[in-house]
């Protein structure tokens, strides 16, 4: 039986974690660590599982056909991986889509009831009831519209908000606008009150939020950001917060992750901070999926769907 690799920057204690519940799925496969692996064995290792590497530590192992990643996240390895014919597959959990469609929904209801405003009453010890828009009026906008886009676009039509999506390719919903050009994408921003951005980050999305589409978001409208920090100019996003075109915005993702804790994002009254915890992974689900992804190739050879390594997803 040939060894799979796996390899990540995950401490010890959790590496180890995520070794115990694999092996217990692939009870046939040795799976070993990069140091517990011969250079002549490396040569031989057709499958990778990994979490967050540094792609550079890929490259001993030249025999490799496709690698098995352990986030739904895969934007550091599609810009690294040094043999472009190794399939990437990314965890497509139904876990954790659900966990995602939850934060989406928990989120928005938290700007839409304003908690955020009524925190900052109680701390100045302030009694002022504000307005509050029902869901059916409200317009509420998921930029991203794959599997966790979809997922959260379920959650949030339970609740009958006026819901649009934008996304690469054109989808068709029943209930739901959809658009999919740049064009589009102004529109629908110019109809939004709660816009959630769920879009992949890759070279065509970084800082796609800039000062000129977020400008396209009417006066006192609300974001949540839970995929990448990359994905909005933050420093435009500060400006438009700081002069009121935005009210507020959650973010649970930054460009430098941990948040620097000299960073003004912390004080700002009008950011809800959060530490990258809108969707995280189920080592036990996850485990159970990369299991069955890996008996399926070697017992019919067919490598799960793998990521589009020009289109970043």
């Amino acid at each position: 039986m040939k060894i799979i690799v796996f390899i990540s920057e995950l401490e010890s204690d959790i590496q180890q974690q995520w070794l115990a519940l694999i092996k217990q799925q692939l009870i046939n496969e040795t799976i070993l660590l990069p140091h517990q692996i011969s250079d002549t064995q490396a040569k031989s290792i057709d499958i990778a599982i990994v979490a967050n590497p540094n792609p550079n530590d890929l490259a001993r192992y030249t025999d490799l056909i496709w690698i098995q990643s352990l986030w739904a996240g895969v934007e550091k390895l599609t810009s690294g991986i040094l043999n472009k014919s190794v399939k990437l597959v990314r965890l497509i959990d139904p876990q954790l889509a659900q966990t995602m469609a939850e934060s989406v929904l928990a989120w928005t209801l938290y700007l839409q009831r304003n908690m955020a405003e009524y925190a900052q009453q109680q701390a100045s010890k302030r009694w002022n009831q504000l307005p509050c828009i029902s869901s059916n009026e409200l317009r509420v906008s998921v930029l991203g519209a794959g599997t966790l886009g979809s997922a959260a676009l379920n959650a949030l039509n339970k609740l009958e908000y006026q819901l649009s999506c934008w996304s690469r390719t054109p989808k068709q919903y029943h209930d739901i606008k959809s658009y999919s050009d740049f064009n589009g994408l102004k529109i629908m921003l110019g109809k939004t009150d709660i816009l959630i951005n769920l879009l992949p980050l890759t070279q065509q999305t970084h800082h796609l939020l800039d000062k000129e589409l977020l400008s396209e978001l009417p006066k006192g409208s609300k974001l949540i950001n839970f995929s990448r920090g990359a994905v909005i100019d933050t420093h435009a996003l500060l400006e438009l917060l700081e002069i009121g075109h935005l009210s507020h915005a959650v973010l649970d993702v930054f460009e430098q992750e941990p948040l620097a804790s000299s960073d003004p994002v912390w004080s700002n009254p009008k950011i809800t901070v959060l530490p990258h915890i809108s969707a995280p992974t189920n080592m036990h689900t996850a485990s159970e999926v990369v299991g069955n992804n890996i008996k399926m190739y070697r017992e019919n050879n067919v490598i799960p769907k793998s990521v589009d390594i020009k289109q970043g997803y």
